[in-house]
């Protein structure tokens, strides 16, 4: 059904419009007018109480997010006593897809009978979690891998907000990093980089460089993607409390080289302070563990544990830590946003903390 084009693909859209109109508003008199200016179709009904009209754009599977600036502000026919509403009907809606059409003021269906059809006051059709009998296969690049994480943190990082990149920049920009963190391959930067643009996350700039567009609608994908899970959490036990402790793993890591970090809950205490808990967690790298544990006399528990050691999947994580002299250092605000947000308990509280005092005020000064 996605490789319809044309007048057929416009027919089938034809149906399931006036399918999901029949089912869930009122189900008789919709009248459909194929020659409707400017416009695929047009699906409208007259009666006593109003007159409503939808005014149709059909695309094919191969439109994107980023397209959606060619669909311009077109208008809707029909005259003043008429209510309508833009529609667009793509073969497949992503969840980002359906976001921006929102934000654009744009209704919208799919094939598989999933909708956001509105006339505000009049009407709103909402439709969700149909599934197409084929799945869809995987399209662009998969920011749940460790190489991709590397390039979504260096965009999404507060100090980097408004830089303007280039793919090779990129690469570059973890060759001088302290803790060191191994460079992406161009050819991932280059998958990664089409894929978010193919996703309207970042825009071109005249200089053949680009830069991020929309930062919170990035985060919330990677959010969603990012694998929390991949880094083992070992429990820990230490009679070492409160300040002794501070000044114990200040002592281990004191030029911020990547050994340890303040993470998840522990790191939101120090940057955006809202949710208290009784454990410490950390990010520990894994050849660093044995030393770790021999300094705080910490012993692995099966439970009563008071130090959370999260051993580093990859060295990402300690990407451009947040350092004092005075503690050992922290995750990057972002890095510890998305681990909140999948760490469970009141994490996604101590994430909005972070998201709203730290993340957005950032980027919102280089808009």
């Amino acid at each position: 059904m996605e490789g319809l084009r044309g007048e057929v693909l416009q027919g089938v859209f034809r149906t399931v419009l006036q399918r999901l109109l029949n089912d869930a508003a009122w189900p008789t008199g919709w009248r459909v007018d194929s020659a409707c200016s400017d416009w695929d179709f047009a699906v409208s009904r007259s009666g006593a109480d109003s007159a409503v009209r939808f005014c149709v754009r059909c695309k094919t599977a191969t439109f994107r997010p980023s397209q959606l600036h060619i669909l311009g502000e077109p208008l809707c026919p029909g005259g003043k006593d008429i209510a309508s509403a833009r529609v667009l009907a793509v073969p497949r809606v992503s969840p980002r897809m359906a976001a921006l059409l929102r934000q654009h003021a744009w209704s919208w269906f799919d094939l598989a009978g999933n909708c956001r059809l509105e006339i505000p006051g009049i009407l709103l059709i909402e439709r969700s979690g149909r599934e197409f009998a084929k799945p869809a296969p995987r399209t662009g690049a998969n920011l749940s891998t460790p190489e991709a994480s590397r390039v979504v943190r260096a965009l999404l990082a507060p100090q980097n907000a408004g830089k303007r990149w280039t793919q090779r920049e990129i690469v570059h920009h973890f060759t001088d990093l302290v803790p060191p963190v191994p460079p992406p391959s161009l050819a991932l930067v280059n998958k990664v980089v089409q894929h978010l643009r193919d996703q309207a996350f970042i825009e071109s700039l005249p200089n053949r460089g680009f830069r991020v567009s929309d930062f919170d609608g990035l985060l919330q994908t990677w959010r969603q993607e990012y694998r929390f899970d991949r880094h083992v959490r070992r429990p820990y036990f230490t009679l070492l409390q409160g300040k002794a402790l501070q000044e114990k793993l200040r002592s281990l890591d004191p030029d911020a080289s990547g050994r340890l970090a303040y993470a998840a809950f522990s790191a939101a205490d120090i940057q955006a302070p809202t949710v208290r808990q009784p454990r410490t967690w950390l990010y520990v790298s894994p050849g660093f563990e044995q030393e770790f544990a021999s300094a705080l006399d910490a012993k692995v528990v099966d439970s009563g544990e008071n130090v959370v050691a999260l051993l580093a999947d990859d060295g990402g994580v300690f990407y451009r830590l947040d350092a004092s002299a005075n503690r050992a250092p922290c995750t990057n605000t972002v890095q510890t946003y998305v681990d909140l947000a999948k760490a469970g308990g009141r994490g996604e509280e101590a994430a909005e903390a972070i998201l709203n005092q730290r993340l957005k005020p950032a980027w919102a000064a280089v808009r």
